[in-house]
């Protein structure tokens, strides 16, 4: 049997518990014992640590954590148990580099460095977010479209000429052959044929996700998700879609939502259980590259002090310990047609950046609703090429975030949200273009960034 095969194998072998006393004893308990060992610690206002002594006792802690916990598979209740040994040949097989898309889209991501030089990969889309049939063609249109892109991911479709998807259904089918379909001719139109897509977003189970898998839909050089849930935990609906790629070859994308103030506590222990996860996703779920997208327990986004934290610390501790290619998702809490929006975009792009992670993005107001464009898009790609071509160094990334954060930060706890507005009310839907208002808060923007020492090439 392949190493795969025999790890989920496992799921029917391991010690069986039931999910309370998995959360409580192997996740509350055993997280809190290698934070407490290793004295970890966070300071809110250094959103980008530079200790090294720190990165160390991160890696070590994940470690641990992921030889006393493993995985729990909630579909038998049983432990996929892991062997120090196997975790650490999952860490040393981790591709250091991995080709995406064909032809002259092909894109080859790398395991980018702290203050690495080298851009980060802008994966553009608002991915997974639910959106109206009517809108998902556009919406995908106005991010393909922008030069900075060089992968392309989307929104989840909700609905089939009006009629609402179902779970497990042959709307489930349905929505991720139009999904697919729509994608590749919005390819083809932009003269783009080859690039690399995440795909399959529209896929609620592994049925949806398998029905993508041929070549003129997902391809072998394109990529799904294979999720983690909280905390630890996989089902055999994505053990089946890991297999996917023993079967047809698709690159499989490791995904984590570690939650800020969860289970694993604080920063500190949601970034070990953060990188437990992606240790242990390397063998069970045959993880090709990793997206991290942690969740603030109270305020959600990827763009709360806690979540900029865990992404910083979290790509640096594998970027000098174990490198790999990881995905930092940028998820605000802000919607389109709000100067929030694009404040948290680049907050998002900078930490990731100099931390050595790539872009991928943006699921705007915590990924719930359609009120996305590719105008933010094209700030994440812009702010994140910016930064890395001018070696921007993380102490100076850490000030121009904490000025942006004061920027934004009080809509996170607002009982209103921000959810600004929806895709066409900010985009012409004949030009595919942004519409005065939105252009015109964009270069507002802008400008402060280069203010505040980015140094951005283009606008509008």
């Amino acid at each position: 049997m392949t190493p795969f095969l025999t790890y989920c194998e496992r799921s029917h072998t391991g010690p069986k518990v039931s999910k309370d006393d998995w959360d409580f004893d192997y996740i509350v308990m055993k997280t809190k014992e290698v934070v407490d060992k290793y004295h970890l610690s966070w300071d809110s206002e250094k959103i980008i640590p530079t200790d090294a002594e720190l990165l160390g006792s991160i890696f070590k802690a994940a470690k641990e954590l992921a030889v006393a916990t493993g995985l729990y598979n909630i579909s038998t209740s049983r432990i996929v148990q892991f062997s120090v040994d196997e975790i650490d040949a999952g860490l040393s097989a981790m591709p250091k580099t991995l080709s995406m898309g064909e032809g002259n889209e092909a894109y080859t991501l790398v395991a980018r460095g702290i203050e690495d030089p080298r851009p980060p990969a802008i994966w553009g889309g608002d991915p997974g977010c639910p959106t109206p049939g009517s809108l998902f063609s556009p919406i995908v249109e106005s991010v393909a479209k922008e030069p900075v892109v060089d992968l392309l991911t989307c929104g989840c479709i909700i609905d089939i000429d009006g009629i609402e998807v179902r779970r497990s259904d042959w709307t489930e089918t349905a929505a991720v052959t139009r999904e697919m379909q729509q994608v590749r001719h919005i390819l083809e139109k932009l003269g783009r044929p080859g690039m690399g897509v995440l795909g399959a977003e529209s896929s609620q189970t592994e049925l949806g996700d398998l029905a993508a898998m041929r070549p003129d839909l997902l391809r072998p050089s394109d990529s799904h998700l294979i999720a983690l849930f909280n905390e630890l935990v996989i089902d055999d609906g994505n053990l089946v879609r890991a297999a996917a790629k023993e079967q047809y070859g698709v690159r499989n994308a490791s995904l984590a939502c570690t939650m800020v103030g969860g289970l694993g506590g604080d920063a500190p222990g949601a970034t070990v259980l953060m990188a437990a996860s992606m240790m242990a996703a390397n063998l069970l779920c045959s993880a090709d590259y990793h997206l991290c997208h942690p969740i603030h327990i109270n305020q959600v986004s990827t763009t709360a002090r806690g979540c900029l934290w865990l992404q910083s610390a979290l790509c640096q501790t594998f970027a000098a310990h174990a490198p790999a290619i990881i995905v930092c998702d940028i998820w605000p809490k802000s919607g389109a047609g709000t100067k929030e929006l694009l404040y948290e975009t680049a907050v998002n792009a900078i930490v990731a950046t100099v931390s050595g992670g790539h872009l991928e993005g943006v699921g705007t107001v915590d990924g719930n609703v359609p009120n996305c464009s590719g105008l933010e898009v094209r700030l994440m790609g812009e702010v994140g090429k910016a930064v890395a071509k001018q070696r921007m160094g993380r102490e100076q990334a850490n000030e121009i975030v904490l000025k942006l954060l004061n920027k934004y930060e009080h809509i996170l706890d607002s009982p209103e949200g921000n959810r600004g507005k929806r895709f066409d009310e900010v985009y012409d839907l004949t030009t595919i273009e942004a519409k005065d208002e939105w252009r015109a808060m964009y270069e507002q923007v802008f400008d402060e960034l280069v203010e505040m020492g980015i140094e951005l090439e283009t606008s509008v």
